[in-house]
Protein backbone atom coordinates (compact mmCIF):
# COMPACT_ATOMS: atom_id res chain seq x y z
CA UNK A 1 0.00 0.00 0.00
CA UNK A 2 0.86 3.30 -0.57
CA UNK A 3 0.23 6.99 0.25
CA UNK A 4 -2.16 7.47 -2.76
CA UNK A 5 -4.25 4.71 -2.38
CA UNK A 6 -4.29 5.44 1.44
CA UNK A 7 -5.80 9.07 0.46
CA UNK A 8 -8.09 7.77 -1.66
CA UNK A 9 -9.31 5.57 0.86
CA UNK A 10 -10.00 7.63 2.91
CA UNK A 11 -11.65 9.82 0.99
CA UNK A 12 -13.97 7.47 0.07
CA UNK A 13 -15.01 6.77 3.65
CA UNK A 14 -15.33 10.64 5.20
CA UNK A 15 -17.85 11.38 7.44
CA UNK A 16 -18.54 7.42 7.58
CA UNK A 17 -18.02 6.40 11.40
CA UNK A 18 -14.98 3.94 11.69
CA UNK A 19 -12.78 2.51 14.54
CA UNK A 20 -9.70 3.48 15.14
CA UNK A 21 -6.62 2.51 17.19
CA UNK A 22 -3.67 4.41 18.00
CA UNK A 23 -0.40 2.71 19.57
CA UNK A 24 1.39 6.04 20.31
CA UNK A 25 4.36 6.31 22.47
CA UNK A 26 6.13 4.36 25.32
CA UNK A 27 3.17 1.42 23.97
CA UNK A 28 0.16 3.35 24.58
CA UNK A 29 -2.74 2.15 22.72
CA UNK A 30 -5.83 3.94 22.30
CA UNK A 31 -8.36 2.75 20.78
CA UNK A 32 -12.02 5.11 19.63
CA UNK A 33 -14.77 5.64 17.15
CA UNK A 34 -14.62 9.18 14.63
CA UNK A 35 -15.52 10.59 11.59
CA UNK A 36 -13.22 11.72 8.92
CA UNK A 37 -13.81 15.32 8.63
CA UNK A 38 -11.11 16.26 6.22
CA UNK A 39 -8.29 15.06 4.18
CA UNK A 40 -5.12 17.66 3.28
CA UNK A 41 -1.95 16.98 1.33
CA UNK A 42 -0.44 15.27 4.31
CA UNK A 43 -2.82 15.19 7.30
CA UNK A 44 -6.60 14.26 7.57
CA UNK A 45 -8.79 15.13 10.80
CA UNK A 46 -11.05 12.66 12.89
CA UNK A 47 -13.83 13.89 14.95
CA UNK A 48 -13.98 11.83 17.68
CA UNK A 49 -17.20 10.41 18.39
CA UNK A 50 -17.94 11.06 22.35
CA UNK A 51 -19.16 13.70 24.75
CA UNK A 52 -15.95 15.97 23.75
CA UNK A 53 -16.13 15.77 20.11
CA UNK A 54 -12.44 17.14 19.56
CA UNK A 55 -10.75 16.97 16.34
CA UNK A 56 -7.57 15.03 15.91
CA UNK A 57 -5.12 14.99 13.09
CA UNK A 58 -3.48 12.43 11.92
CA UNK A 59 -0.50 11.99 8.82
CA UNK A 60 -1.48 9.37 5.97
CA UNK A 61 2.46 7.88 7.07
CA UNK A 62 1.22 7.04 10.57
CA UNK A 63 -1.29 4.78 8.88
CA UNK A 64 1.25 3.14 6.41
CA UNK A 65 3.22 2.32 9.14
CA UNK A 66 0.53 0.74 11.32
CA UNK A 67 0.77 3.97 13.63
CA UNK A 68 -2.71 4.37 13.02
CA UNK A 69 -4.83 0.67 12.15
CA UNK A 70 -8.55 1.68 10.97
CA UNK A 71 -11.48 -0.71 10.68
CA UNK A 72 -15.04 -0.22 8.96
CA UNK A 73 -17.80 -2.20 10.27
CA UNK A 74 -18.68 -4.51 7.53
Amino acid sequence: MNIEKIKNSLEQNKGKLLKFKFNGARNQVEEFKGTIENTYNYIFLVKIKDESKQIRSFSYTDVLTESLEIFTDK
